[in-house]
């Protein structure tokens, strides 16, 4: 299931942005994408995701701004003297040394400071409400896929009922296979013997009957039916359906080839290898559903 859904905050002193998004996925992938500093907040993210979720590729990108408005910067002298007994210890190769202004603006040196009190106020905020807002975007992201699902059922539905519809004309064809088989074992016995009557009427419905009880696709028939039902009622429920629905594609797809193997004409064969196309489309679709 697809989806996007944003939510943001602010605490006057840092501002953040969380956006979620969804695509396709057999199983439940989340991936964190957490600024610097923002690493503790990735087990909240998957807690939360997996609470509302069960299947998808789920992205979570969290923006976090930081507003300087106390305008107190430290310097990483540590970093500073590393950086200047670097250029010492290489020389400049006769050019001139870089100078301190170079230095101080190297990634890393001038630093936001930020006092314990300042940690332990993020701390609380980044527990707090940014993991609210996380919510709010899960949610979002929840109810966009909920809209989707619907649009899949319509389609679902139309699938189930063409699988019904062949169902039913193997059925048909079912009924008439007995006497189709006695047929065509008469046909062939004049074609090798030379007349039909080589064999008594006895042993002829003797070899019939086990020509058609191997050809008998009643229990595979019966079988797409029961799960036909199951999958409109899965459906019909409306919750988290979509490992369900995809073990019953793989019985449907089981029982589409039983007939497929069994099938004694032509027609017959037509139809299982519809069946069994339109319940590869149904398969396809069930892998977006949660």
């Amino acid at each position: 299931m697809t989806g996007f859904a944003r939510s943001a905050g602010d605490d006057g002193v840092r501002s953040w942005a969380w956006e979620v998004k969804s695509v396709n996925g057999k199983g439940l992938d989340v991936r964190c994408r957490l600024p610097q500093g923002g690493e503790a907040l990735e087990v909240g993210v998957r807690s939360q995701t997996a609470e509302r979720f069960k299947r998808g590729n789920i992205s979570v990108n969290l923006t976090l701004r930081r507003e300087s408005a106390r305008g107190q910067y430290r310097v990483n002298e540590d970093l500073l003297r590393h950086l200047l007994d670097t250029v010492t210890a290489f020389g400049t190769a006769g050019r001139e040394p870089p100078s301190l202004d170079v230095l101080m603006n190297v990634k890393g040196v001038v630093e936001p400071a930020e006092d314990e009190e300042e940690d332990e106020d993020y701390k609380r905020i980044r527990d707090g409400k940014m993991l609210t807002d996380l919510g709010t975007a899960l949610a979002a992201l929840f109810e966009m896929r909920a809209q989707e699902g619907s649009r899949l059922a319509v389609v679902l539905y139309a699938q189930l009922d063409e699988v019904a519809r062949l169902t039913e004309a193997a059925a048909g064809l079912a009924e008439n296979q007995p006497n189709a088989i006695r047929t065509r074992f008469e046909a062939q016995l004049t074609e090798l013997l030379g007349a039909a009557s080589a064999l008594s009427e006895e042993r002829l419905m003797q070899e019939v009957a086990v020509l058609a009880t191997r050809a008998d696709v009643r229990e595979e028939l019966d079988r797409l039916r029961a799960h036909l039902a199951a999958a409109r009622q899965l459906i019909k429920e409306g919750a988290v359906v979509g490992r369900k629905l995809d073990f019953l594609c793989q019985e449907f797809t089981r029982e589409a080839n039983t007939l497929c193997s069994k099938a004694q004409d032509v027609e017959m064969t037509r139809i299982g290898i519809e069946l069994k196309t339109v319940i590869e489309q149904f398969r396809e679709q069930v892998q977006n559903i949660e």
